[in-house]
């Protein structure tokens, strides 16, 4: 279950009560950063150049959220900055929606040894975190990229199982505590590399996105 999301004070103006929840929200964002950085509660951590929360606009109406940091989002302590990373870059360019206009994350914020996929106790370990950047954050859709991703956000929202060939590209409407929430399953990036196929799928459903987005 989501935390409850921490509602801002509204004073003065209406222009005011806005720059106030930016400020509360950044100032919640820098403070769950520390907290990741700081967090011991599993042993990826150990192991991790940088701890990656992820980066964006906290204002964002849509959440992209993949499955752990790599080796080059180790280093630099950014989200999907590699080869997959700049076929999303494309991918949000061609559906009119840009980097700096959402937010991009990861389940697990430590890459795990070899990029292997994340244990399930580190997934819970760090499911905290992704909770509470989702509060921050309260996106009007939240976008989990690949099996890992899709199956952990799933199992959180109280969705049934589906393998991603079913599920990718169709909406699924969910009750947060903040309000209504469209779960949009994607197909990861690095799977579309090297298969054209699931490229095409993935083109599709981000053109998908980008028209929901203008309804939601």
């Amino acid at each position: 279950m989501l935390f409850p999301l921490k509602g801002c004070i509204r004073i003065g103006s209406s222009r005011g009560a806005v720059t106030l929840a930016q400020s509360s929200k950044k100032a919640r964002f820098e403070e769950l950063t520390r907290e990741v950085d700081s967090c011991c509660a599993c042993g990826l951590g150990a192991g991790a150049k940088n701890r990656v929360v992820g980066e964006g606009d906290l204002d964002s109406r849509v959440v992209f959220v993949g499955e752990a940091p790599g080796r080059r989002e180790d280093e630099s302590g950014r989200p999907f900055v590699g080869s997959a990373g700049k076929l999303l870059d494309r991918l949000l360019a061609d559906a009119n929606m840009s980097r700096d206009r959402v937010f991009i994350t990861n389940v697990v914020k430590c890459r795990p040894p070899g990029n292997r996929r994340p244990k399930r106790e580190e997934v819970e370990a760090c499911s905290g975190h992704l909770e509470r950047l989702l509060e921050i954050i309260v996106p009007e859709v939240i976008a989990p990229m690949g099996n890992s991703a899709i199956g952990h956000v799933f199992e959180r929202f109280g969705i049934e199982e589906s393998v991603i060939g079913d599920a990718h590209g169709k909406p699924i409407r969910v009750q947060a505590l903040w309000g209504e929430v469209v779960i949009f399953p994607l197909y990861h990036p690095a799977a579309a590399i090297y298969n054209r196929k699931l490229l095409g799928e993935l083109e599709k459903d981000m053109l998908r996105l980008s028209r929901l987005l203008v309804g939601v």
